[in-house]
């Protein structure tokens, strides 16, 4: 009889090592799937940085500037110990990272956390999710992010490829504006006087302003190549207040990302990218040495009726000789060729170059574009005025203040974390649920300016149920001017399916509405004079800001905050915060 259950036992026993088996690859296989954990410490110190023959002292992380880069795969987790050694409080914002269910981490100050001190420390702790392509941080309170930045570098998980050829090298291009003078003192006079801030004294490469600025020839970025080799070239916008033209002479570049997001490539001589913005390109170097040193520059777009930086950064691409040397080398003796930018306010060349990106919308990388719309917004976006408090001058239009808008709410900042109040259900006094679907009074958005341009003031949030599908239209207005205004979206991505000049029509431009492959981004440019729909599905509880990223138009107002509740499974729901949390 022993003998007779041996095989059934022996059989039992192959089909428990299968399984156990199989468990051990699936185990591994979600390993993969999940990623590892990248460790990061984040000193804020104080340290001397010189350009334009001006020495001053700047906030940076671990001492750099520009900022430390980090490096993660998609699906890996993201620790970073940030410790505050400086006399400012500080937050940092991991700009465009999803932050699924790590609203905590997200780090816009008073909306996802109270600041942290100096002497303090905080560990933001989040996993990259579906993303993949670059992304940057930057400090989110007051302009301290004039100086803290840095690039987010996501590759594919582990054996996935690019979805082009594999390049021979990856370098970040960071876009800056330096000051000569202090950015907080900037701001906070401004915002005291309420006129216009002054402007920057430079526009930076990778902290460099280049050799078209006085006394700067030295602080130049060169970008050293091999012939016949293809370059990706991560390029973020982390300047304060500037929509950017960049070109490199005589060459093509090709855009393939944007926002972290893939997109059907396109070649293009010329790129505008917004603050808040990345894009991916490839540059295919000449296939021989071509005897010649070739400028890239950048210039701003600029469409307000505000003063601003009309300046050019510059950086060199150099060739490398194989013939008289092993690395490349700039030489007076070869001629410079120079790009021409587009004008400054070459609104259609923008509006071109925009309506060019697209999805890939692929069965690996599907465009998952909300078809049917639960809740329907329309906001303007804008500038005002706000009055002069009694015996002081103003030195905003007719003797107020500047301020900006939201469907003409200029947003007040909140002292304790709107994230905190809602999640511990302490929102009284410090936000109400009311934010406005449409501007409580209609007008000729971009014809001619009411003549009371006085806004409103308020901490409004716009409540939003779990997985509800958002279909949100931007509308700029000629109130002081009409002015493309970069909108970035914290806690999604979303798609932008519609853009136009004018008006928005309700009844007409729906039609044209592109549901097949929309760009995915994390910020969009509002066209000035015109109109952008984007669509979102909230399946991400948490309070979630939304503003301009001209950081001056964000001082003034022009922000509100999307409150997206928990759903009914606890995969859905927001958990508790982190101990570490810093205390208002």
């Amino acid at each position: 009889m022993a003998l007779s259950l041996l095989p059934s036992t022996l059989l039992m026993a192959a089909l428990m090592f299968s399984t156990v088996t199989l468990l051990l690859s699936l185990d591994g296989v979600r390993a993969q799937q999940t990623g590892i954990s990248r460790h990061y410490r984040f000193d804020i110190r104080m340290a001397n940085v010189t350009r334009l023959c001006h020495t001053k002292s700047i906030v940076t992380v671990n001492g750099q500037f520009p900022g430390p880069k980090i490096v993660a795969r998609e699906g890996d987790r993201v620790v970073v110990k940030v410790v505050n050694h400086v006399p400012y409080n500080v937050t940092l914002h991991w700009h465009g990272v999803r932050q699924l269910r790590s609203g905590w981490a997200d780090g816009p100050a008073y909306v996802t956390q109270c600041p942290i001190q100096t002497g303090q420390s905080y560990v933001y702790n989040f996993t990259i999710v579906g993303q993949r392509g670059t992304l940057f941080w930057h400090a989110h309170i007051s302009w301290l992010r004039a100086t803290l930045y840095g690039p987010i570098i996501i590759l594919p998980a582990r054996g996935v490829p690019y979805p082009f050829s594999r390049p021979y090298k990856e370098v970040p291009i960071i876009f800056g504006e330096w000051w000569n003078a202090d950015t907080e003192a900037v701001i906070s006079q401004a915002l005291q006087t309420g006129g216009g801030p002054n402007v920057s004294d430079a526009y930076t490469i990778n902290g460099l302003p280049g050799p078209l600025y006085n006394c700067s020839a030295k602080d130049t970025f060169k970008l050293k190549v091999k012939p016949g080799k293809t370059y990706l070239l991560r390029m973020i916008n982390a300047a304060l207040n500037d929509e950017l033209f960049f070109s490199i002479a005589n060459h093509t570049l090709t855009i393939v990302d944007a926002d972290a997001v893939y997109v059907k490539p396109f070649d293009t001589d010329t790129l505008i990218i917004a603050p808040g913005q990345t894009t991916n390109v490839l540059l295919r170097s000449r296939p021989s040495f071509p005897q010649a040193t070739f400028l890239m520059t950048a210039r701003p777009y600029a469409t307000g009726s505000g003063t601003f930086d009309n300046s050019t950064v510059a950086g060199f691409l150099e060739y490398q000789d194989p013939k008289t040397s092993s690395r490349a080398s700039f030489s007076k003796k070869l001629p410079l060729f120079k790009p021409t930018l587009p004008s400054l306010n070459d609104t259609a060349f923008v509006a071109n170059f925009t309506s060019r990106l697209r999805s890939q919308a692929t069965a690996q990388f599907p465009a998952n574009v909300p078809h049917s719309v639960d809740r329907r917004f329309f906001f303007t976006v804008g500038l005002g005025t706000s009055p002069c408090p009694k015996n002081q001058t103003c030195q905003g239009p007719n003797g107020t203040k500047f301020a900006a808008t939201v469907s003409n709410i200029s947003f007040a900042m909140p002292t304790t974390a709107l994230l905190q109040a809602h999640f511990f259900g302490q929102s009284k006094g410090v936000y109400s649920p009311d934010f406005p679907y449409s501007p409580p009074i209609p007008f000729n958005y971009t014809g001619t300016p009411p003549n009371n341009t006085v806004v409103s003031n308020g901490t409004k949030l716009m409540v939003l149920p779990f997985n509800a599908t958002v279909e949100l239209v931007m509308q700029d207005t000629s109130i002081l001017g009409a002015e493309s205004h970069p909108l970035h979206l914290h806690g999604f991505n979303f798609f932008v399916v519609g853009q136009g000049s004018s008006n928005y029509n309700p009844a007409k431009d729906p039609a044209n509405f592109n549901l097949l492959d929309p760009v995915e981004r994390n910020t969009v440019g509002v066209p000035a004079g015109g109109w952008v729909a984007i669509r979102f599905r909230a399946d991400n509880p948490g309070v979630w800001f939304m503003h301009c990223h001209l950081e001056v138009h964000t001082s003034w107002g022009l922000k509100m905050a999307w409150l997206v509740l928990d759903g009914s499974l606890p995969k859905q729901k927001l958990p508790p915060p982190p101990s570490d949390l810093p205390k208002c």
